[in-house]
């Protein structure tokens, strides 16, 4: 579980400042506010003045770890960006604080930490005082430093996290999860719940955070999973909360996508009675795997990753790029002792485990999709389930049956996840667009609608997947077949009503034309 020494390389820009060229230089693990501090002292400008980046022809660039690198023939510009000073004064205390949160992700080891806020506090109580302002906005950042202290103190040293959401550290450690385990409120499902997080009808919607990691909770135990893997159940809310903390708040590869692809593996383990068919670590692999499968997504897909040539595509070598990262951000968790749910497993079983959990996560890119389901096509005629091979193949479908299940469920819930992929793809392309790197037609908001976007992802991916699927396990076409029929129909009327009132508006414009003309 080691990283690669080449994933620290530093990234090097060259600016115009005053007419001579600047060369700044920074780790690729710096936050955007720390990339903005260097820009702003490499071009003489104040300190936490707002700033744009801009290229040789006029375009602004994002400042961020992920800017493309420039040469001395091809500079960036840094210019200050407009605002007014009481704005500025009114962001000061966010800055201040922003600053203090930046300074906790760069400790690791306790007293270095106490020592280091210890200072920095110190150092901005003081400048508070010497800034002037009114008394009452002095008290109140003067509470919120108060309020770190006691946080600092309360927890003993524990890491905070960092904006960032997951970085490879100098030691090799993950952060630990922002909060702690007494704020992880213990929530008592009704019976109702239980029984309704069996089926693919859930409302995912309906859930906060903390319940959903209840839910999660629950079925690791309900399983027996818990039992069988000798798991302490501190330590298993610890792992939640820290896989929940490491999901971004992307439009759809979010924590929720997280929980919905977990309940519907839950739900298809009791639905195809998968307890009574494989072994208690097949169970533990294909939940853990489901929780894990999509760590730290960025919100842009693998295409993006390989044609940007992003840091994660150049370590990857362009194969599954997401998809690894996934599995070393799991592991990366996991190696964490407060958060190893599996430190009660013998070392020749959890490697095992590991390599099965990886299968399945690398079994969720959608460029294996044809190479998987045909090998299993090929199996489930004559399936054996004491065949390694054979289960090792149907745990793969099953995962990416849940990873793009969301049409087996009621239109009230998977509709709005087409809306969220839609935000998502079109915040890909209209970056896609700015960079000049290809831009695929359904990811496109000037050419793609949501009834194109599904119909034929629904006939052509998803109905020939589960219905193959359908052939071991016949009780799965009522609840989750049927539902995908309904959806493809339900869409293609949708584009009947588009296309005839396309239709009507191209007549109508027609119509106007030639009017036009006569006169």
């Amino acid at each position: 579980m080691g990283s690669s020494s080449s994933s620290y390389a530093p990234k090097t820009i060259y600016l115009d400042v005053d007419g001579k060229v600047q060369r700044v230089i920074f780790s690729r693990h710096c936050s955007p506010c720390d990339i903005k501090e260097l820009l702003c002292s490499s071009s003489n400008i104040a300190r936490n003045t707002a700033i744009l980046l801009i290229d040789s022809e006029g375009a602004l660039i994002s400042i961020d770890p992920t800017m493309p690198a420039n040469t001395p023939n091809n500079l960036y510009k840094v210019m200050p960006h407009s605002t007014n000073q009481g704005g500025e004064k009114e962001d000061m205390f966010q800055n201040v604080l922003s600053q203090v949160a930046e300074q906790f992700s760069r400790a690791f080891r306790i007293n270095e930490l106490k020592t280091e806020v210890t200072n920095r506090l110190a150092m901005l109580e003081k400048r508070v005082e010497l800034e002037g302002l009114k008394v009452v906005e002095i008290e109140k950042c003067k509470n919120d430093l108060k309020k770190l202290r006691d946080e600092m103190t309360s927890r003993g040293g524990v890491r905070v996290n960092c904006n960032c959401k997951y970085n490879f550290t100098d030691d090799g450690k993950k952060l630990s999860p922002r909060r702690d385990v007494p704020s992880y409120p213990k929530y008592t499902l009704s019976q109702e719940t239980i029984e309704a997080l069996k089926k693919p009808t859930f409302d995912v919607w309906h859930w906060e955070h903390n319940e959903m990691l209840s839910c999660l909770e629950y079925m690791y135990h309900d399983l027996g999973l818990v039992k069988e893997f000798n798991i302490n159940p501190i330590t298993l809310k610890r792992w939640l909360l820290a896989i929940q903390e490491n999901y971004r708040d992307n439009p759809f590869h979010n924590f929720r996508h997280c929980f919905c692809v977990s309940q519907m593996m839950y739900g298809m383990i009791h639905l195809c009675n998968l307890q009574e068919r494989l072994t208690m670590t097949d169970m533990c692999i294909l939940m853990t795997a489901a929780v894990c499968h999509d760590l730290d997504h960025p919100g842009y897909n693998n295409t993006y990753q390989i044609n940007a040539r992003t840091e994660l595509a150049v370590r990857y070598n362009d194969i599954s790029p997401l998809e690894n990262h996934h599995c070393a951000v799991a592991f990366q968790i996991l190696s964490m002792p407060e958060c190893n749910i599996f430190a009660n497993v013998e070392p020749e079983s959890f490697k095992q485990l590991r390599q099965a959990i990886i299968t399945l996560i690398l079994a969720t890119d959608m460029a294996r999709h044809g190479e998987i389901l045909d090998s299993f096509k090929q199996k489930v005629d004559n399936f054996d389930f004491t065949n390694e091979e054979h289960v090792k193949c149907l745990k793969m479908v099953l995962i990416k049956c849940c990873d793009i299940s969301n049409e087996v469920r009621p239109t009230e819930v998977a509709e709005p996840w087409v809306d969220c992929l839609l935000e998502e793809y079109f915040m890909q392309s209209d970056r896609e667009k700015s960079e000049g790197l290809p831009v695929a037609p359904f990811m496109d908001r000037d050419k793609v609608t949501k009834p194109t976007a599904q119909i034929g992802f629904i006939k052509f991916v998803l109905i020939p997947m589960f219905e193959t699927v359908m052939k071991l396990f016949p009780q799965i076409e009522e609840i989750m077949v049927q539902p995908l029929r309904d959806s493809r129909d339900h869409y293609e009327e949708l584009k009947q009503i588009d296309d005839a009132m396309s239709e009507a508006q191209k007549k109508k414009t027609e119509s106007m034309s030639l009017g036009g003309k006569k006169k």
